[in-house]
């Protein structure tokens, strides 16, 4: 039987009382995740009953019309988790004490007039705690910061305190990132700002440290000695959808790689820190980020490859290609896949490559971690059929199948030595009674008590974009000749052909996208890693 999570619930304290402020209230990702999240914070007890919840945005709304346009929402979201076997449909006596919590500010971020009235709300409330969380464009994020420290919005005195939340987007290169954390710190110090990524807030995200650290039967092995590679791959079915104002701008690698996919990295490759701590796990994971091997521009382009979707078949519909999706430009440089290959050149990861990828319009929907482990000696079956043996992979599905699985070797039943590959592992629904949830109830109840372990520092945010800056000046310089490299691959594929080169040219195959087992031996062994 799964192993309920209420008790759990039951067990974990409330936050503190808190007014959040929610800028860009009128948004998709307020709707579809900020307020469900807190709705389910609720559910559970784990926010203060006198927190309020106020929505910031140019937007015509009062209290009431704020409500009812949140809830048609989340209702009709509600019911289609139920319909899938996931949660159940909204709880209207819940919601209708739930609501009482919502309140609306119409106004310009970039008008004083605004600051002015969220400081005379605080002034109303019964304590002087605030949480302000960027879910704008990311061009306001330098603005609202800036304007709450000018209206005195950031000064924490008397034991209460003063939070932003920032969404990503945290700058679109090194540069911007950099001044991005300069205008931030300006006005507020490091341990007032949380920058979000909500793939950390998933659970089997988390297990990693888990896994590693709790369990021997890892971290001896966790090391170049016994890891041939790791591959890392964030895949979707989805296409751009309702972003391609964004998107566009963006592209796969902005979108994805700097963000979650490090973030990934990060916590694949960390040292075990001193303490289980926000600051010590945020330095080791930062070192992480520091140690990817700066590739030249050249090395970066000899590295990497990029894809953009074309018109092809998902499941039993045919879809557009990412050109002919509306919204987006006809001349687009934009791409929708990117795959790279980094090194990490430290003593436990030395020669050890980790090949990222991430796409839309993909064969599946997997956000995986493929540790693919060194092949062992096969000399004592020399005089058998067996001349090659396969690796051992470990696959850590983050999404949507959340579990952990272990191929390795078993002798075929019959009179010959034959082997097959078989695996164990475990699926989060068969162990753990899991509610629908959105994925970020964890990062805003640490947000709520203060825990930045789960929250990007400065420091990582810069290192990430370090490791990524040579790979967009290979391919700006690549589009200045008039070659955008971008390679076409078709709606419901695995990604573009150059991407299977990069990793055949090694020696490697890919993980088939959405199967929790390994892919075996690639044809042609070659390395080029140290």
């Amino acid at each position: 039987m799964p192993h309920s999570t209420q008790a759990q619930h039951e067990q974990t304290p409330a936050a503190d009382n808190t007014t959040m402020f929610i800028f860009g209230a009128g948004g998709d990702l307020v709707k579809r995740l900020l307020i469900p999240s807190l709705y389910n914070l609720d559910r559970d007890h784990l926010i203060d009953p006198k927190m309020r919840i106020i929505g910031v945005d140019l937007a015509e709304h009062d209290d009431d019309g704020f409500r009812a346009h949140l809830k048609q929402f989340i209702a009709d979201k509600a019911a289609d988790n139920h319909s899938e076997g996931r949660g159940s449909a909204l709880d209207e006596s819940h919601w209708c004490e739930f609501e009482k919590r919502l309140q609306y500010l119409q106004g310009d971020f970039t008008d004083e007039a605004i600051y002015r009235r969220i400081k005379d709300t605080i002034a109303s409330s019964e304590n002087d705690n605030a949480i302000f969380y960027c879910a704008t464009s990311s061009r306001f994020f330098s603005e609202i910061a800036q304007q709450l420290g000018k209206a005195g919005l950031l000064t924490e005195q008397g034991g209460n305190y003063r939070r932003v939340v920032v969404e990503k987007p945290f700058g679109h290169d090194l540069e911007s990132a950099q001044a991005l954390n300069a205008n931030l710190l300006e006005v507020m110090k490091e341990d007032q700002i949380y920058r979000i990524d909500h793939f950390l807030g998933k659970e089997t995200v988390q297990n990693i440290l888990v896994a590693r650290f709790a369990n021997v039967l890892f971290e001896p092995f966790w090391n170049n000695h016994y890891i041939d590679h790791i591959q890392i791959t964030a895949a979707e079915t989805v296409g751009v959808e309702a972003r391609a104002a964004f998107y566009d701008k963006a592209g796969a690698m902005r979108d994805m790689v700097p963000n979650h996919l490090f973030q990934l990295l990060a916590m694949v490759a960390i040292e075990p820190p001193a303490a289980f701590g926000a600051d010590a796990l945020r330095s080791e994971k930062s070192k992480v980020l520091g140690a990817i091997r700066p590739w030249t521009i050249d090395e970066a382009d000899d590295n990497s490859a990029r894809g953009r979707y074309e018109a092809g078949t998902l499941g039993d519909r045919q879809v557009p290609g990412y050109l002919e999706e509306d919204g987006v430009d006809a001349d687009s440089q934009t791409e929708t896949f990117v795959t790279m290959k980094v090194m990490v050149d430290n003593w436990r990861w030395i020669g050890v490559p980790f090949y990222l990828r991430t796409g839309k319009r993909m064969s599946a929907r997997d956000t995986e971690i493929a540790i693919c482990f060194k092949p062992a000696p096969y000399a004592q079956f020399r005089n058998t059929d067996v001349d090659r043996m396969a690796s051992n992979w470990l696959i850590i599905q983050i999404q949507p199948n959340e579990g952990m699985w272990f191929d390795f070797q078993a002798k075929r039943p019959g009179p010959e030595l034959e082997m097959d590959t078989v695996k164990m592992g475990f699926a989060y629904k068969d162990f753990f009674d899991l509610p629908a949830v959105t994925g970020y109830e964890t990062l805003i109840y640490d947000c709520l008590t203060g825990d930045q372990m789960l929250f990007q520092r400065a420091d990582t945010i810069e290192n990430g974009w370090r490791a990524v800056q040579p790979f967009l000046e290979a391919w700006s310089r690549k589009s200045g000749t008039g070659k955008s490299g971008i390679e076409g691959y078709a709606a419901g594929t695995d990604g573009p052909s150059g991407a299977h080169e990069l990793i055949q040219r090694d020696g490697r195959l890919w993980h088939k996208v959405g199967e929790p087992t390994g892919p075996g031996v690639a044809p042609v062994p070659k390395r080029s890693d140290r």
